[in-house]
């Protein structure tokens, strides 16, 4: 029986060998090369009239280079221009190629933060943004029709088809130094721990802060390994733990890190406090706004944190919200003056960048901000939260079976008028089914499109009834 090629926030992903194999990732490939075709003829596209070059890259996970280069023949059969980045890279460093040299897109082999087992086809187009829903139904339709074909490409031994390559660093570095102030980190003469998780991102974020920021730098894991020693390649606590004993140790003032893809970042603090998404896009926030003096709006998505928007109302800032995956945030980016834009899951980006997130840039703006205002994050945070109060929240992930999913997702779309005693004063369903209670407080479920879980994403103002609502959400979740 054919494999289900389905696109979800990011890509297409699978178990190498079972799901993510030649034949299917030849299959991919083509079913985006039709869609490519059609846009190149049609008049009034984005596209249209362009230079058929695509932008192909993989992280550092297993056969990665050879999927790529597997990509790269069928896109060159199909009457494309693949362009192969000469190692392993950045999944924002491929974006902002693609807006560079005006390629109609891009295709990476990664599978971000996820366990090694995995791999991913991630497909991006003309703006460097992860291709949007009514794109990737176009493609999955065009992937089923050539399965029913019985499509099949006979390609050349693995790992030995040849493309044209480039090194995409030297353009990147340079977008960079136009949106940090490394003026600013150098005369901090900042130490860093960095945390690399054997990922894409040595030899950016290091790179950058000690060439052009001046800093001290202690690299952890700093070395290709398709296994990620062991652990999900994720900055989360668990992830910065090293980084953390650095910085306790005395070695380091501050602790940054990135996923597999360095798409995703970790902050860890002066006193060793490993800082939430939420938290670090509140900062961008204040920064940017304060201490640069941008304009514009903050975007986030539906689970993401509402001291956002609490930050954004102390500054004057209008404030969107989005389902989760940040081609949505991407979008309003590239339509809006948006001073930055994120999600909880660990993604940012700022005005005047690519619409797609990057570890590396939000590392490089904490560290500007611990130089500007010569403080700990923490301390900027402290006085955030006594000008617009304290949010606490958590995330509760629940295997259910595929089933009982569907019922649960049913009772949930009814509503409720109360949550945990509290009366219900929003309901929105712009992804998943969130309930909004008085005080800023609001717990959310959503459907993993990848996993059979149902997550649950909660925010209260203080622990105390941060404990009520998740007591009354797991009940929810086992009824």
């Amino acid at each position: 029986m054919p494999v289900q090629i389905k696109f979800g926030t990011s890509g297409w992903r699978g178990l190498i060998a079972r799901d993510f194999t030649f034949e299917n990732v030849r299959l991919a490939a083509h079913g985006v090369a039709q869609w490519w075709r059609a846009q190149l003829d049609q008049p009034g596209t984005p596209i249209h009239g362009r230079k058929p070059v695509v932008i192909l890259g993989h992280d550092t996970r297993f056969l990665g280079r050879e999927f790529a280069l597997a990509v790269a023949e069928v896109l060159q059969a199909a009457g494309l221009q693949p362009l192969l980045c000469e190692r392993d890279t950045p999944t924002p460093v491929i974006a902002h190629t693609i807006r560079k040299r005006r390629a109609i897109g891009g295709v990476n082999m990664t599978a971000s933060h996820n366990p090694a087992e995995y791999q991913g086809f991630k497909f991006s187009v003309h703006n460097g943004a992860g291709a949007p829903p009514e794109v990737t139904r176009e493609v999955e339709s065009n992937i089923r029709q050539l399965q029913q074909q019985g499509w099949a490409f006979q390609g050349a031994i693995v790992g030995t088809y040849t493309c044209k390559t480039f090194n995409p660093a030297p353009d990147y570095f340079a977008q960079v130094r136009r949106l940090i102030d490394f003026d600013a980190i150098r005369k901090a003469r900042l130490k860093v721990a960095v945390e690399f998780m054997y990922g894409t991102g040595r030899g950016y974020l290091d790179t950058l802060l000690e060439q052009d920021g001046g800093a001290r730098v202690l690299r952890f894991h700093d070395t290709p390994n398709p296994s990620f020693g062991g652990h999900h390649p994720e900055p989360n606590a668990e992830g910065m733990a090293e980084a953390r004993k650095a910085i306790l140790e005395g070695k380091a003032q501050l602790g940054l890190g990135l996923d597999g893809d360095a798409d995703r970042f970790g902050i860890v603090d002066r006193d060793g406090t490993w800082l939430a998404p939420n938290q670090v896009l509140a900062l961008a926030l204040y920064h940017l706004k304060k201490n640069r003096g941008w304009t514009g709006s903050v975007v986030r998505t539906v689970p993401t944190s509402h001291q956002v928007d609490a930050v954004a109302r102390l500054l004057g800032v209008p404030v969107h919200e989005t389902p989760v995956g940040f081609k949505y945030i991407g979008a309003l980016m590239e339509s809006e003056p948006v001073i930055v834009g994120g999600e909880e899951s660990g993604g940012l980006s700022v005005k005047g960048h690519v619409p797609e997130k990057d570890g590396i840039l939000a590392c490089l703006l904490m560290a500007e901000l611990v130089a500007v205002e010569r403080r700990p994050l923490g301390a900027v945070l402290a006085d955030l939260s006594r000008q617009a109060g304290e949010f606490h929240t958590d995330r509760i992930n629940v295997a259910v079976p595929a089933d009982r999913k569907e019922e649960l997702l049913g009772r949930l779309a009814q509503g409720m008028d109360t949550f945990a005693g509290k009366a219900v004063r929003e309901f929105i369903t712009k992804d998943g089914f969130k309930f909004v209670l008085p005080h800023d407080e609001w717990v959310a479920f959503r459907a993993s499109g990848t996993e059979p879980l149902v997550r649950c994403y909660l925010e209260a103002k203080s622990q105390a009834s941060l404990r009520k609502l998740a007591a009354s959400a797991r009940k929810v979740l086992a009824a």
